[in-house]
């Protein structure tokens, strides 16, 4: 499983998928499930692959958008000025490789303007730049040179740039967008797992669009596909660094696969959360319950969906998220498809029905 979850989050983190733009993830969901199930997409562009059984409808879905940005103008020098597609802090940016997925499919790498020290007064090194105030410098000399010999145009995707690398502690792993590609890696291996030995139920294996500017995809999948149980998939941010109170903390490299029980989005539904931690600890798998003061997740849109949908988030855990490069343990990200797998095993009409039963 591990060599396998390696390969996978090196190609999904690898690939170019900001909100809107979510093709080079949905090409692996379909390729790697293709022969598992039925697949079939919604009109928004999130994907679908269900196999089909008796019982009730368990969706498990993962998010397929990373953090990016939109070419919003090109400056006469041939320059590009940039809005953001999610939530981005300035200090994480300056100096950074971008690349811009242009209309004809290639790919113009580009970084992120940055200032010479030499050049900046006392009070300007203090400041955070907004990013309405930052270019991308793709080596262009004028506007002409960035739009008809790099074919650059505005609303063009652009992805951070930063290769799926392994760390000197054999179980670390470096990439961007570990948020959430985790959670694609977790539905597709989980999935795979599943079509050979299925559960008492019908599986729908999602991946949405544009859950990082509003949770927009997990609206019209919700209403696509009708699951009556939903498990999340996510790429949550860990919260084990210098500055935070390891003793405290709940989202900790290496603690196992974590489940999420309150963000402000989303209220976990009691029962399956219960389920949920019951089904962890007999099987001996590795977690760490969690609430949240802040954030949210397609959850949030999942929950409140038709006519209510019982739904828990499960995460990778991963530092510095939102950023061009993240670190995740990947036995955390085991531990995430072992309680996926084992939590579908389990979901029949019974333990679903039991979720919103009056009495």
């Amino acid at each position: 499983m591990r060599e396998e979850a390696v390969s996978l989050l090196r190609e999904l983190t690898e690939a170019h998928s900001v909100p809107g733009h979510e093709d080079e993830v949905r090409a692996v969901f379909v390729n790697e499930l293709k022969d598992c199930g039925e697949i079939s997409t919604d009109k928004l562009g999130s994907v679908f692959c269900e196999i089909h059984g008796e019982g009730p409808r368990v969706m498990v879905a993962g998010h397929m958008d990373e953090v990016g940005f939109l070419v919003q103008n090109i400056t006469t020098d041939g320059f590009l000025q940039f809005v953001n597609l999610g939530g981005w802090w300035g200090h994480n940016l300056l100096s950074q490789r971008v690349e811009i997925l242009t209309r004809s499919g290639t790919k113009v790498l580009g970084v992120v303007c940055s200032r010479p020290p030499h050049f900046l007064g006392e009070s300007q090194r203090q400041q955070v730049l907004p990013i309405d105030q930052m270019f991308i410098d793709v080596g262009a000399e004028c506007y002409g040179q960035a739009t008809e010999e790099f074919g650059i145009a505005l609303g063009d995707p652009i992805a951070p740039v930063s290769g799926f690398s392994p760390m000197a502690h054999p179980d670390y792993f470096l990439a961007k967008a570990f948020d959430n590609r985790v959670g694609m890696a977790g539905v597709i291996q989980a999935g795979r797992m599943l079509a050979k030995d299925p559960g008492p139920n019908s599986l729908v294996l999602c991946g949405t669009v544009q859950e990082e500017v509003g949770l927009r995809g997990a609206k019209t999948a919700a209403y696509f596909a009708k699951p009556d149980v939903a498990l999340v998939l996510e790429g949550p941010p860990a919260d084990d660094t210098p500055g935070f109170n390891r003793s405290d903390s709940q989202g900790r490299l290496g603690g196992g696969v974590q489940i999420r029980v309150f963000d402000p989005t989303a209220i976990t539904n009691p029962r399956l959360a219960r389920f949920v931690t019951d089904t962890a600890r007999s099987e001996g798998i590795a977690h760490q319950v969690t609430v949240r003061r802040g954030g949210g997740t397609d959850a949030g849109s999942f929950h409140l969906a038709n006519d209510g949908i019982p739904c828990v988030v499960l995460g990778t855990p991963a530092r510095y998220i939102h950023s061009h490069n993240a670190i995740i343990d990947i036995n955390d990200q085991i531990a995430l498809v072992q309680l996926v797998t084992a939590l579908v095993r389990r979901l029949d009409h019974a333990s679903v029905d039991g979720f919103t039963r009056c009495v």
